[in-house]
């Protein structure tokens, strides 16, 4: 009871002096907090938008999807029997050409019937309805094109635009489509009826295209039970079922992992809050040292005193939880002007709980994780301390350890259970240790070492010089938490700066350099010998490489649904591309079992991808169950096969033997390699003579993904540059605890003739110097760390970005020297005879 009553005397005297000297100790804990609570309260936004919105987002209740084909009357029948409204959409690749721009672009038509939309509205330029659009005029039926295809065609509304060998006229621009969030696309979109497309020769038999069938049930129809029904009735169709409980799960799956990412970013921030945290308290315990003397001498108890001086600073931390999740909560409400249009369409902005008590776990458990052990030392403080100052720092009691090591456990077993991934949290948790220990330790051997050659012949004479050195051995310029405040948030940088480098570098570069110019698609068979006929005569086309084209999904492993064997694998999460060959194709690498042999007409072989065989968890031997066209096919793996998937050249995970599949309806693939300058004479030419064919530019393709490359690097960036504030904070703290001692520094060199120019000179060298280190060795943890992700991760060649490493050293050097000196000039201006009969 006495230990509340001190505790809350002296905390009442900190508020009285206006929280002094442990305002930075509450701005690292306010706005790590602030931090994690923003991040999970825009994603609670944008899960409460998918969900509240998930009937206008999949465009119906249900949908129901098909690949290469249609519904038959059977199934017809029985989406009429089940809903109570039915839609149609054809969605595939296809090239808009304009007549009188001769300009081809690459687009996503989406072919709609009269009914769409079930739910929402598609909102056009001139509040133009879908069925005046679509009407036409001139006798040609009309077409819809997002804005940017309009501007790349070069055309206005009212011209024309050929979709494969029938012509259109544009008659308005598409400026809300309802059931497009979280949908990647490789072109812009176009919008057409279902009907428009006879005698395109767009939908022939084999061409890549997609069916989605809408339906609206009547309200109160159960979800699970219709999707059930759809199970046991659609069995062996190939067909897909989504509905509105997860309308969009793959933009669920992008915006749940970048922001579990996010927030484990924002977490080493909150650790380098810890870091000004522990260095705050240890600040406090130094001061407090003649208080706790006296209380020891009146017969205060070592636990008494830590109970005295841990409840000041819960309720520092308390306060700061407070203040940092009222920041966090208010956050989203301020950035919904700057997200982007389709976030800020989805989300919900509002105050999420779940959020909140996340970041406090965190806050709370970081403070009294970092708190403990300098808490901890004031068992170490005798009565003696009166006359003998401070005593040296110590091993805390066993007791304190055991705590801090079970607060530790608490808070990576919280990471784990927040963040739902396990290897991500201890992979990223364990980079920051590893970070922060090299820091701690290079830190600590910069100080030993300065010490060890200070005295030396070396700085005799050279006073800027000897002071500069002296102070940075000795401790009071805080050296190690600037180090490890400063350089965790510029290895994040340099790390997160080198890996989007390289992977620009490896798109934008060198992915060029040995890939395909083109894909062509849907081309048929009987038009191939032409195609490549062509492509030969071509002079400017090195290389062309063709194959036949399916769709198939896996839906069994040995009998057992595919993802009871292979979980959320990507090669089992959809509709996959599917070949055949007879003899072995040119340059394949068989890693394991034997290849089929040409003419084999045996029951079906399939030669799966070697290493995604791995991941999955299957090899020589195991049944796979491939649904193509509505037509389960039961092949055994025979073979496994090395596909370098980093050249974009043709490699299909599942290839199968010609047997199998060659009498099924199916379209074929091209690579075609090319000079850059006759890529767009050669598209040209082709699109011409097989209106129906759909050519891919690789160089688009690689800006659209630079583009995703880039907004993932912008995210992790900004999470970094939130780690690095916190740092700046430490060093504030640090270079403003410094001022007192600069001014007895500054008024005893002054004493002994130092001039004003040599004093700041030895306050320049520190500072630069502290933040050389700091950068240097967060510019090699960064490398270390941006090499193993590019190397392991994305399997790239690793180069260092030299800006990137620049810029991670001067903004080192110029952060902790400009602090410094700000804190520094104030010192260096006071007269030493004042500064002296002060200290007296």
């Amino acid at each position: 009871m006495i230990a509340l009553k001190i505790a809350q005397r002296e905390l009442i005297a900190a508020w009285r002096e206006r929280l002094h000297g442990f305002r930075i100790l509450m701005l690292c804990l306010i706005f790590g907090i602030a931090s994690i609570s923003a991040i999970g309260s825009l994603r609670g936004a944008i899960d409460a938008g998918l969900n509240s919105n998930g009937r206008i987002f999949l465009g119906g209740d249900a949908q129901i999807e098909l690949t290469y084909r249609q519904a038959n009357a059977r199934e017809w029948a029985w989406m009429a029997g089940q809903s109570r409204t039915q839609s149609q959409i054809i969605d595939f690749r296809s090239m808009a050409v304009a007549p009188h721009t001769n300009k081809r672009i690459l687009t996503q038509v989406k072919a709609v019937d009269s009914a769409y939309p079930l739910v929402g509205a598609v909102i056009l330029s001139g509040d133009m309805d879908l069925a005046q659009a679509f009407a036409g005029r001139d006798g040609l039926p009309g077409a819809i094109l997002a804005p940017a295809l309009l501007r790349r065609l070069n055309i206005t509304l009212g011209d024309q635009v050929l979709f494969g060998q029938k012509t259109f006229v544009v008659m308005a621009t598409l400026l809300k489509e309802p059931d497009n969030f979280g949908n990647f696309a490789l072109g812009p979109r176009s919008l057409i009826l279902t009907k428009d497309l006879e005698g395109s020769g767009l939908l022939a038999a084999g061409t890549l295209f997609s069916s989605k069938y809408r339906l609206l049930f009547e309200a109160g129809r159960d979800l699970d039970q219709a999707q059930q029904g759809f199970e046991s009735d659609w069995p062996g169709t190939g067909a897909k079922w989504k509905d509105a409980r997860k309308a969009s799960p793959g933009a669920d799956r992008v915006i749940e992992r970048m922001s579990r990412f996010l927030i484990l970013i924002g977490l080493s921030g909150l650790i380098v809050g810890g870091i000004g945290v522990s260095a705050a308290v240890r600040a406090f315990i130094v001061k407090k040292t003649g208080h706790i003397a006296v209380l020891k001498t009146l017969g205060a108890t070592p636990s008494q005193i830590f109970w005295i001086y841990t409840v000041q600073i819960a309720a520092y931390t308390g306060l700061s939880v407070v203040l940092g999740l009222v920041l966090g909560a208010l956050a989203p409400f301020a950035a919904r002007p700057f997200l982007p249009d389709n976030l800020a369409e989805v989300a919900l902005i509002s105050i999420y709980p779940s959020a909140l008590i996340e970041a406090a776990i965190y806050g709370s458990l970081a403070a009294a994780i970092f708190s403990i052990w300098p808490l901890a030392q004031t068992e170490h403080i005798r009565p003696a301390s009166l006359f003998r100052g401070a005593a040296a720092a110590q091993w805390p009691a066993r007791r304190y350890l055991f705590a801090q090591a079970a607060l530790l456990a608490t808070a990576l077993f919280g990471a784990v259970q927040f963040s739902g991934s396990w290897s991500m949290t201890f992979w990223l948790l364990g980079g920051i240790a590893i970070a922060l220990l090299i820091l701690a330790m290079i830190s600590g051997a910069f100080q030993f070492t300065l010490r060890r050659i200070m005295h030396g012949s070396a700085f005799q004479g050279r006073l800027p010089l000897r002071a500069a050195f002296s102070a940075l051995a000795s401790g009071s310029e805080r050296t190690g938490s600037v180090v490890m405040g400063i350089g965790l948030g510029l290895t994040v940088l340099a790390a997160v700066g080198q890996i989007d480098g390289n992977l620009r570098r490896s798109i934008t570069q060198s992915l060029p350099d040995k890939a395909p110019s083109f894909f062509f698609l849907d081309i048929q068979s009987s038009q191939l010998p032409e195609l490549k006929q062509r492509l030969a005569e071509n002079p400017a086309v090195s290389k062309v490489e063709t194959a036949p084209m399916l769709r198939g999904l896996v839906t069994k492993i040995n009998q057992h649904p595919a993802a009871d064997v292979g979980g959320d694998h990507w090669v089992l999460r959809g509709d996959r591309g599917i070949s055949y060959a007879d003899g072995l194709p040119d340059q394949t690498k068989i890693t394991a079992g034997q290849w089929w042999g040409a003419g084999y007409n045996g029951p079906p072989q399939v030669s799966f991808a070697a290493e995604e065989a791995e991941e999955i968890g299957i090899g020589l031997g195991d049944q796979l169950t491939l649904n193509v066209l509505g037509r389960d096919i039961v092949a055994e793996i025979t073979s496994l096969r090395e596909v370098d998937f980093s050249t974009a050249g043709m490699g299909f995970v599942i290839l199968l033997n010609e047997a199998a599949l060659k009498g099924a309806p199916h379209s074929h693939i091209a690579t075609v390699y090319a000079e850059a300058a006759a890529e767009i004479p050669i598209l040209d030419e082709l699109n011409q003579a097989f209106p129906n064919v759909t050519g891919i530019q690789i160089r688009e393709a690689a800006a659209l993904v630079t583009g995703v490359v880039s907004s993932i690097a912008s995210a992790a960036s900004i999470g970094a540059l939130a780690t690095l504030i916190t740092g700046f904070l430490i060093l504030i703290g640090a270079a403003a605890a410094s001022v007192a001692q600069r001014a007895y520094e500054s008024a005893i060199l002054k004493t002994l003739g130092a001039t004003r120019r040599e004093i700041l000179t030895s306050f320049v060298l520190r500072s630069a110097m502290i933040g050389a280190l700091a950068a240097c060795v967060a510019l090699g943890a960064g490398l270390l760390g941006g090499w193993a992700v590019s190397h392991f991760v994305f399997e790239n060649k690793f180069e260092i970005i030299w800006m990137n490493a620049a810029l991670v050293i001067l903004g080192g050097i110029g952060l902790t020297l400009v602090t410094n000196m700000l804190f520094a000039l104030g010192p260096l201006s006071q007269s030493a005879a004042s500064e002296l009969r002060h200290r007296d």
